[in-house]
């Protein structure tokens, strides 16, 4: 199991039944593979769909059902197809009950930066500041570094998203929580310790007694 599963597997236990969840670009998209069939959720993208479900076997794609990076996705039973004012009507008007988004770095306060590449141009930050601002819950889904630099820092020095605690931060390596008090670590990835989290984290992180480990099964 890579990473990006673990990941998903992880934040795919955090879905409810009857949710509208937002998934965001790339790795966040991903969870949708993992949410089980018989539970009834709602996935939507911000490019107008709400009923998304796991990517077509290969050979079934549909180049007009894509999510809102372009990737391939199916459609549930009971899909629908809506415009963006729509869209981000849903979610600027807090009726998303979660949004899954993939990081660049979280600082400890909570505060996400996810939009700016540095080095890349890019069109801007897309609906991710709406997402963070407007969503219920806010769950960060990233790989722990990268290329050996932390991505939970002291203090973000990449543009904020939104000027937001998340709600949770899920990693290969770990489940933090981001609290008025700081960061929290609740689990622990699979074969992974609590000073292996400490040595991979720039942030300061509180233990509070005994640190479970992820049951990914």
């Amino acid at each position: 199991m890579d990473a990006k599963e673990i990941i998903a597997r992880r934040v795919a236990q955090e879905v409810r039944e009857g949710m509208l969840v937002n998934l965001g670009i790339g790795l966040p998209s991903m969870v949708a593979n993992y949410v089980p069939d018989d539970l009834h959720v709602f996935f939507q993208a911000e490019n107008g769909v709400i009923g998304l479900g796991a990517r077509p076997p290969e050979g079934m794609e549909d180049r007009d059902l894509t999510d809102a990076g372009g990737g391939f996705v199916t459609a549930v039973p009971g899909a629908a197809s809506i415009d963006s004012a729509m869209s981000f009507g849903l979610i600027r008007g807090g009726h998303l009950d979660m949004t899954v988004l993939g990081g660049l770095q979280v600082d400890e306060k909570g505060h996400l930066a996810n939009w700016m590449v540095p080095g890349k141009m890019v069109p801007g930050m897309g609906g991710a500041m709406d997402l963070v601002a407007g969503a219920k819950r806010v769950i960060v889904a990233m790989v722990h570094a990268a290329k050996g630099a932390p991505k939970i820092v002291p203090e973000c020095d990449l543009p904020l998203t939104a000027d937001r605690r998340v709600s949770l931060i899920v990693t290969e390596m770990a489940v933090i929580e981001p609290t008025e008090d700081g960061l929290v670590l609740r689990e622990t990835g699979p074969g992974v310790s609590v000073d292996d989290v400490l040595a991979a984290t720039a942030a300061s992180l509180r233990i509070e007694g005994d640190v479970p480990e992820m049951q990914l099964s």
